[in-house]
């Protein structure tokens, strides 16, 4: 049995317990929907930079797809007569200098890269953060394809500059979006058949 000290001290805990449980879940219900709408602006702000001029809202038009056991969503753009302008979708690279770098990049429908952005990284500042201060090597990508590229840095022999004494942080986005374009190749009709189911989705849920 409980001594009247004990019962009170076990009290206290549970009444610290359940006002802290209700103190989180109402930190959580305010700030849920603010932390979504800054992601999916964050998303919005990304994705107009890397696809081209289109009409559609690509995170509405958005789909999932099955890659490796894990989900990935796809961001179609299509003009205002719902040609298919670009997909997009983000790329992870595992092997950074100092962590996994986040890319998003967008693909035209014959394979040739629109943009790539990097949207995530812990790379080292004035070295590997090159990968987004660099704008002239980001726009190296533009254009760039399975079929007219060398999918390495120029010190592997390939077509991709690297940068004064930080070789890792690029080697790692460039094999990442090698293997997006990969990614694309081996899977471009089922891609492209989803973002026309996609787009049939999108004006049945605008109505006439």
């Amino acid at each position: 049995m409980l001594d009247r000290e004990q019962r009170n001290m076990v009290l206290a805990l549970l009444i610290v317990a359940v006002v802290s449980t209700m103190l989180l879940a109402t930190t959580d219900m305010f700030t849920r929907e603010p932390i979504a709408k800054a992601q999916r602006e964050a998303l919005h702000r990304a994705l107009m930079q890397v696809m081209p001029p289109h009409t559609n809202d690509p995170q509405k038009d958005a789909f999932d797809v099955q890659r490796e056991g894990s989900k990935l969503r796809i961001y179609p753009a299509r003009d205002a007569k719902g040609g298919l302008l670009a997909l997009a979708w983000e790329e992870i690279a595992p092997d950074g200098y100092s962590g996994r770098i986040r890319i998003l990049m967008a693909v035209e429908p014959d394979g040739v890269l629109h943009a790539v952005r990097i949207t995530d990284h812990r790379e080292t500042p004035g070295l590997g953060d090159g990968i987004v201060t660099n704008h002239a090597w980001l726009a190296s990508f533009q254009g760039k394809s399975l079929d007219n590229a060398k999918w390495k840095v120029r010190k592997d022999g390939g077509d991709f500059d690297q940068f004064t004494g930080a070789t890792i942080s690029p080697r790692a986005v460039v094999k990442a979006v090698h293997r997006g374009l990969l990614f694309f190749r081996e899977h471009r009709d089922d891609l492209l058949q989803l973002s026309r189911g996609s787009e049939q989705k999108a004006v049945m849920e605008e109505g006439p």
